[in-house]
């Protein structure tokens, strides 16, 4: 997809949704699957490419015209019609643990995400993107991905999470794994690294369970424990600078009513940020043919002018 092609979406469902798009940008991380979606990069080279596009989108979502020649990317006059409800554009999300990764995110985009790790590994990822911030003349914020195991008791919390896995056998498991070891993402190699393929010892941190990343890519941790424990260690991660919890647990629907309902409470939860209501613009039609009527206006003035 172009540049000028994921702008123009942006756009249209910032508007379509009031102001609430928030987008998150995935180079990928898996060179099968890269290459059966025809894209044939190195790891680092999808991230210059992910520079590149980047550029070009910020560019066009602000209303500019691009212009852009660089390793990958070609744009000549490129431009959307209308913009986002959200100026300057929808925030970008960004989750990445190489390097290269960590300066795309400190050039561009303005929440870096962590997938959860121990409380120690994420702070020195904190650290090391806001120094490159910095040096960019940028700040951001932070969030973390985690799933949650949460009952009125630890013991339940516990014993839930041990049926989570339970028919999960060591074939599934090694089959997983090696999937998992193809791949170039370097958050998926930390991930595996935690669990390093066995059962053995999956409370890596207090409370923290990487059970999940057993045979599940990604997001492979989860929270366990009764609310006010679950609560404490959500604060941890807060005290050190993660602003946004992105949360999930399984089944999907029966944990979200768990979290609502015992961990919400205990937790100093804020309201929403309000939007601008939205402003409405012609349809993509008129918006042509009104930039042509008002071309030959200025045409005809000029043309009075001189005469």
């Amino acid at each position: 997809m172009s540049p000028a092609v994921a702008a123009r979406m942006a756009a249209t469902f910032d508007r379509l949704s009031g102001g609430r798009l928030l987008i998150n940008v995935v180079t990928g991380g898996d060179p099968v699957e890269s290459a059966g979606d025809g894209l044939h990069l190195s790891h680092d080279e999808r991230y210059e490419l992910t520079d590149e596009f980047l550029t070009v989108w910020r560019s066009l979502v602000r209303g500019e015209i691009a212009n852009f020649q660089g390793d990958y990317l070609d744009i000549k006059q490129g431009k959307i019609l209308f913009p986002p409800v959200q100026q300057p554009y929808p925030p970008l999300w960004f989750g990445g643990s190489s390097g290269i990764a960590q300066k795309i995110a400190a050039k561009h985009v303005d929440v870096y995400l962590t997938w959860g790790e121990p409380p120690a590994q994420v702070a020195e990822k904190i650290a090391a993107v806001r120094r490159l911030a910095e040096l960019e003349g940028r700040t951001l914020r932070f969030g973390i991905r985690l799933h949650v195991i949460v009952r009125e008791t630890e013991s339940e919390a516990w014993d839930a999470a041990d049926k989570l896995i339970r028919y999960v056998d060591d074939e599934a498991i090694a089959k997983a794994q090696k999937v998992y070891a193809r791949m170039d993402s370097e958050g998926q190699r930390r991930m595996s690294q935690l669990h390093k393929g066995s059962r053995e010892t999956l409370e890596i941190s207090p409370n923290l369970w990487a059970g999940v990343g057993l045979v599940r890519g990604g997001a492979g941790t989860a929270l366990v424990g009764d609310p006010d424990t679950v609560a404490a260690r959500m604060l941890e991660y807060a005290d050190l600078g993660i602003e946004t919890f992105i949360l999930s647990g399984y089944p999907h629907l029966e944990e979200a009513y768990r979290v609502a309902e015992l961990l919400f409470p205990r937790l100093p939860l804020e309201n929403l940020p309000t939007v601008e209501t939205q402003q409405i613009l012609s349809p993509f039609g008129e918006i042509v043919a009104n930039e042509e009527f008002l071309k030959q206006q200025s045409q005809q003035k000029t043309a009075s002018i001189s005469s």
